[in-house]
C-alpha cells in the first residue's frame, strides 16, 4: 500500500520519470557532441524527452490529502469532474441492490491516485479485463478494463467503487486486498492516464454533488450516509 511519506509522487512513477529524464540527458550530450543536422536531431530528441519527463512528473504527482473527518461522509475516490449522478440504480454485479451511482472522469492532467471513500474493511477486489472505450462514455462502465473494490463500512453496509481504464489508460494499479482495513482518504491504487471511477452507495444517502462539479480524492464530500 502506498505510504504518505517521502516525495509527493506515486511509487509507480519513479521508473518512467527517471527513464524520460535520462534519455533527455543522453540526447543533450549527443547534441553537444555532433554538429549540423545530427546535432539538431539530438537537440529535438532532448526537448521531446524533457517534455515527456515533465508530463510524467505531473501525471504521477501524489499530494497529501486531509479528509474532512465527518463519520458519515463519503469522500471522492478520485480527482476529476463529476460526469453524472443517478439515484435508485440497480447494481447487480456485486451489491445486488438499489444504489446511488456517481461517475467521475479523470483527465490526463488530474491526479490519478485513488483513495478510499470511507473508513472500513476491504471485503472484495474484482479485476476484469476489457476494452478501452473513452472513459467519459457510459459504455466504459460495463465494457472497459476495470477493477472493482468493495468496502464494508462501520454500519455494515458495503460501498463499491470501480477503477475504469479509459482510451489511453493501459494499466490499473490496486494496492489493497480483501481483509485490509483502510482509513477514509487512504491511498488504494491508481489508473495510468485518462480514466474514470464509478462509486455506488446503497441505502440512505444525501447527495452533495452534481454533474460538472470538480472533486478531489480524499477531500471532496460526495454525500453523507443516512
Amino acid at each position: 500500500m502506498s505510504g504518505d511519506g517521502g516525495l509527493p509522487l506515486a511509487s509507480d512513477g519513479y521508473r518512467p520519470i527517471l527513464g524520460a529524464f535520462s534519455l533527455c540527458l543522453l540526447a543533450g550530450v549527443g547534441a553537444g557532441f555532433f554538429e549540423g543536422a545530427l546535432a539538431a536531431v539530438f537537440a529535438a530528441l532532448a526537448a521531446l524527452f524533457g517534455l515527456a519527463g515533465v508530463f510524467l512528473t505531473n501525471f504521477f504527482r501524489d499530494p497529501t490529502r486531509t479528509p474532512p473527518g465527518g463519520e458519515r461522509d463519503v469522500v471522492s475516490p478520485a480527482d476529476g469532474r463529476v460526469l453524472n449522478t443517478e439515484c435508485g440504480v440497480r447494481e447487480d454485479r456485486f451489491l445486488h441492490q438499489d444504489v446511488t451511482k456517481i461517475s467521475i472522469f479523470m483527465s490526463p492532467l488530474d491526479v490519478h491516485v485513488n483513495r478510499a471513500p470511507v473508513q472500513g474493511e476491504i471485503s472484495g477486489v474484482h479485476y476484469h479485463p476489457g476494452e478501452y472505450f473513452a472513459a467519459f462514455s457510459e459504455k466504459a462502465s460495463l465494457d472497459n478494463e476495470q477493477n472493482a473494490i468493495v468496502m464494508r463500512c462501520a454500519d455494515g453496509r458495503e460501498i463499491l467503487f470501480i477503477q475504469i481504464a479509459g482510451f489511453l489508460a493501459r494499466r490499473i494499479v490496486c494496492w489493497v486486498a480483501p481483509g485490509d482495513s483502510v482509513a477514509c482518504g487512504e491511498r488504494v491504487g491508481m489508473i495510468k492516464l485518462g480514466s474514470r471511477v464509478d462509486i455506488f452507495v446503497p441505502g440512505g444517502f444525501k447527495l452533495n454533488v452534481k454533474p460538472g462539479d470538480r472533486v478531489r480524492a480524499g477531500e471532496s464530500v460526495l454525500g453523507e450516509l443516512e
